[in-house]
């Protein structure tokens, strides 16, 4: 407990500086909700959001973690008219999510008529970075805070698929070369020129190499170093594996427009089958034993937090 003085002195920023967490974990506000056709899904969220709360209590406990308030929130999207932050995680939905709070801003009539790149190059949501620390903090404490997570195998293989098995200009020039370059033998010319056909194999080595030649991207990072669940105390967590009624039930939560409902379509590649266990198991397969225990061992935080079952 800080005195009134110290209270005084303190930036918001610093008090984000290594402390244990995690907060007490608030009740939803369920009072928009209308209708009895929620109580499952309503049962599910109560017992994600308690177990992660707990995950983060015994985790905490033994770690201290340090690091800046404004690096914490860089990842959250703010929506003002209902008070909604949205944590992005890509490959769990994020486009359709960003179209959603496009709609909920008044800045689009329907999610339906908004095109890929307005939804990720348009810059007309704004991030919680933007604000001062008051505004950070003051929406941190009072708005709705949401999650939306995958099965970490999943997600990893659809990333891989999106920005390696289609043409991409800028997947394949900055990861691929660097990727065919460090871990193909004998690559031809061409491959190291275009860096396209990067195999899953070589995609793996890359992600496992502590001495990576090109760094992190936020397709493949982990939930837990990209919206610091354990520091930042969502209020909903959603799951891709059962997307559409939570997405429906949080937008009832915060009094979005009847009309409004999730969108079902998918983004980009929509004649590719969807990215399910069994094709993962494929990708999986062109692996060695060892490597498949590291990469479940890269997303083990992520497992834990979110209780999925080891692939």
């Amino acid at each position: 407990q800080l005195s009134d003085q110290q209270k005084m002195s303190e930036s918001p920023l610093s008090q984000f500086r290594g402390v244990y967490l995690p907060p007490a974990l608030h009740p939803l506000n369920k009072t928009l909700v209308k209708g009895g056709k929620w109580k499952d899904v309503d049962s599910a969220q109560e017992k994600r959001r308690s177990f992660l709360h707990d995950f983060c209590k015994k985790y905490n406990s033994r770690k201290k973690l340090r690091t800046h308030l404004v690096h914490l929130v860089s990842r959250i999207y703010v929506e003002d008219r209902h008070k909604v932050l949205y944590c992005e995680v890509p490959k769990a939905g994020c486009s359709n999510w960003k179209r959603v709070l496009m709609v909920l801003n008044g800045l689009a009539a329907s999610a339906h008529n908004i095109s890929h790149d307005d939804v990720h190059y348009g810059k007309h949501l704004r991030k919680l970075d933007s604000y001062d620390l008051k505004g950070i903090y003051t929406r941190l404490n009072t708005y709705t805070k949401i999650i939306f997570v995958r099965d970490p195998m999943e997600r990893l293989v659809s990333a891989f698929r999106d920005k390696f098995e289609h043409p991409n200009n800028y997947y394949h020039p900055v990861f691929g070369k660097a990727i065919i370059k460090k871990y193909r033998r004998n690559a031809n010319e061409e491959a190291l020129k275009t860096g396209s056909g990067v195999k899953f194999k070589e995609f793996i080595q890359y992600l496992l190499d502590s001495h990576r030649p090109v760094g992190m991207d936020i397709h493949w990072e982990q939930v837990s170093k990209l919206c610091y669940p354990c520091l930042i105390n969502y209020d909903f967590i959603g799951k891709f594996e059962t997307l559409e009624e939570d997405a429906n039930y949080f937008l009832q939560l915060v009094g979005a427009p009847a009309k409004l409902r999730f969108p079902k379509f998918k983004d980009r590649h929509s004649s590719d089958e969807r990215t399910s266990a069994g094709v993962v198991r494929q990708y999986l397969k062109e692996l060695s034993k060892e490597e498949r225990q590291l990469t479940y061992d890269f997303y083990y935080l992520d497992y834990l937090m979110f209780n999925y079952t080891s692939p």
